[in-house]
């Protein structure tokens, strides 16, 4: 966790004892914690707020790219009728 080892959590530990004393470290780590949690529940909400942002500008592209092909589509339809009317065409002649 961040590099450091047990040696240096229990200097880290036995300083923080020393400078703020038995009787306020309990709730210092408390808050800590809390706002450690906060921060994490946050940087999840980013997260998944960018994730669907994301998806959501892939389904739109996707939609495009779907209504282009429907809207040529017709038009090939349409040339392959006439193609095979012109070729009808030379045969009854």
């Amino acid at each position: 966790m961040f590099g450091i080892g047990m040696p240096e959590m229990i200097i880290i530990l036995v300083i923080a004892l020393i400078v703020i004393g038995p009787q306020k470290l309990p709730e210092l780590a408390k808050s800590l914690g809390k706002g450690l949690a906060e921060f994490k529940k946050a940087t999840d909400d980013f997260r998944q707020g960018v994730e669907d942002e994301a998806k959501a500008s892939e389904e739109k592209e996707r939609s495009a790219k779907n209504i282009e092909v429907i809207k040529e589509e017709p038009d090939n339809n349409i040339e392959k009728k006439s193609a095979e009317k012109k070729d009808e065409s030379h045969l009854k002649a």
